[in-house]
Parts: C-alpha cells; sequence; structure tokens
C-alpha cells in the first residue's frame, strides 16, 4: 500500500471516478469526473482501467507529499504543477520520490487537472462509485462526500514504474475554441424562431456562478413560447433555459428532474472541452445530428483504445 499525504487541498480538489449509473430512480445524481476524457487518459497512462479513481483539481490549490517511491500520471489542464521545484506537465507519467511535494499552483491554461495512481485510488465505495457528489454526502475517501482536506491519506496498491508520455497527435486540446456541438431534441420548436437563430449565431459568456451542477451561459434572451412544463427527466449535458432566457448546461452533479424546457444538450466530447473553460470564456454553439456526434465519440474511444 502506497500514501500520499494532503498537505494543502480546496474545497475543489475531489476524489472521482466515472460516476453513479443506474440510481436515478433513487434521485441520485450521476456524479464523476466533468472532464472524463482526460481521466480516462490519466488513467490510460499508467495502465488502469479507465474508470478508476483519480483526483480531480480544480483550478489548484492541491499539495500532496509521497510517503514512499511510486509512479503517477497527471493529463488534463496545465495548473502550474511542480514536484519539488521541477515542472511537471500534463499528458505524461512520473516518478515521485519519498519526501517530494507535488504542488498544483494556478491554472496555465484549461480547468481542470486529472491525478492517477497505478491501480486507482482506494475509496469507500456507495452505490458502486466513489465519486463525489457533496449535496448528496455521497463518495470521496470516506464515502460521506467530503472533498480533500489537509491529513488525508491517499491509498493505493499498484506497482507501476513504467514513464509513458502521449503523442503530440493524441493530446487533447483544453483550449480548443471549436463550438459546443448540439443534439437537438426536448422542447426545441417551441422556442421562437428568433431564439433558434440567436442560440447557434451568437456568442455566450461562461458566467462565474457555475459549479458541478450546471454552468449558466450569459447572451441574448432565448424566449419559450410553449405549455408550462411537468418535471421530466434530466439527461447529461442538458441545456436548460430558465424564465429568464439565460440558458444553464447541467453537469455530471445536475439534479435527476427539472421543469424547464430545454433546446437539447450538448455530446459527451463538447462537455468534457466545456468542463476545462474558465468563467469569462466566450463560447459558440452548434446544431448537430445525432449520427455526427456519434462518429466523433468512437473517433474518441478508438483512441484510448476501447472496444466499440
Amino acid at each position: 500500500m502506497t500514501v500520499l499525504t494532503v498537505k494543502s487541498s480546496t474545497p475543489l480538489c475531489l476524489l472521482q471516478d466515472a460516476g453513479r449509473f443506474g440510481v436515478r430512480h433513487l434521485g441520485v445524481t450521476q456524479g464523476g469526473a466533468l472532464d472524463w476524457v482526460s481521466m480516462s487518459w490519466a488513467n490510460k497512462l499508467l495502465d488502469n482501467p479507465l474508470d478508476a479513481a483519480v483526483v480531480e483539481i480544480t483550478l489548484g490549490g492541491l499539495t500532496l507529499v509521497a510517503e514512499a517511491d511510486c509512479c503517477l500520471a497527471l493529463a488534463g489542464a496545465d495548473l502550474g504543477a511542480m514536484l519539488d521545484e521541477r515542472s511537471i506537465a500534463p499528458w505524461r507519467s512520473f516518478f515521485v520520490r519519498r519526501g517530494q511535494q507535488l504542488r498544483f499552483t494556478q491554472p496555465v491554461s484549461g480547468a481542470r487537472a486529472y491525478l492517477a495512481a497505478p491501480g486507482g485510488f482506494d475509496a469507500v465505495e456507495v452505490l458502486g462509485s466513489c465519486a463525489t457528489v457533496g449535496r448528496e454526502r455521497l463518495g470521496g475517501l470516506q464515502g460521506d462526500g467530503k472533498a480533500l482536506v489537509e491529513g488525508d491519506q491517499l491509498k493505493y496498491s499498484g506497482t507501476s514504474f513504467e514513464l509513458h508520455g502521449l503523442p503530440d497527435g493524441l493530446i487533447p486540446d483544453v483550449c480548443d475554441a471549436r463550438p459546443l456541438d448540439v443534439v437537438l431534441g426536448a422542447q426545441i420548436g417551441q422556442f421562437s424562431g428568433l431564439s433558434l437563430f440567436d442560440a447557434f449565431n451568437s456568442d455566450w459568456t461562461l458566467d462565474s456562478r457555475a459549479d458541478r451542477m450546471g454552468i449558466r451561459l450569459l447572451g441574448p434572451e432565448l424566449v419559450y413560447q410553449g405549455k408550462p412544463m411537468i418535471s421530466e427527466g434530466i439527461p447529461l449535458g442538458a441545456i436548460q433555459v430558465p424564465p429568464d432566457g439565460q440558458p444553464i448546461v447541467l453537469l455530471t452533479d445536475r439534479q435527476t428532474i427539472g421543469g424547464y424546457p430545454r433546446l437539447g444538450a450538448l455530446t459527451p466530447l463538447s462537455l468534457a472541452r466545456l468542463a476545462q473553460k474558465l468563467p469569462g470564456t466566450v463560447v459558440r454553439m452548434r446544431a448537430v445530428v445525432q449520427e455526427m456526434a456519434h462518429r466523433e465519440q468512437v473517433g474518441c474511444l478508438n483512441r484510448l483504445g476501447l472496444p466499440l
């Protein structure tokens, strides 16, 4: 058993995996890593299962001390990681010697980094997952939904000591400025014509009012003209439009049902890209058909080596 001790942390440093599935009928949300692509690559670099538990570090502020020699992997955002006085770039594995400190300072590019350990970090599983969801008090090291704090010990039992790095051609661009792909559906036909034009032909600014439940987009007011809705199930990436006309993209910690009309939903790959964007970033949306979204998803899974 190898241990990393948390020397300092923030409420945004969380233990995550792929999330909980098959429990929405209980009112329990999915949870899990916001950027599932980066999480998967961090695990891939250590030959872990792609859904093994990792540490999701948002905006920096985490310092870990190694209690033994080990090999870790880092993917996702560049948060100014330092191993003692040496800079550590993402998208590769690296050695850590006993007593060394690994620090994540502040964003250089992207918002969320993912730290993996051989075999995945050990934690109590609740409803089949250790994904941390603070609102529901589920997941995390002790299963109570708490973020990492000073003194916590991250344990793992894998023994990989082989170094790997992603070839440049496979490294995802965390600053990718392409429009976010939206699969149309739900109440799309009940918005005004001008609203539909504005939705896909305007700039949207990511609001600072954002968390793991959702991200608000600031831009033109979208007008819903349909009848009042009865609450219905909410899929990952759903774009809800509340009465103020400013869309909210719902993420992994979203509520399970909701009664606001929806334009549709972001594709899984666009959600991963959105998770790396900081408040104040300007984005655009584009409508895609489900077949196009599926082809892009298949391409990503092929690069990760997943069977289809």
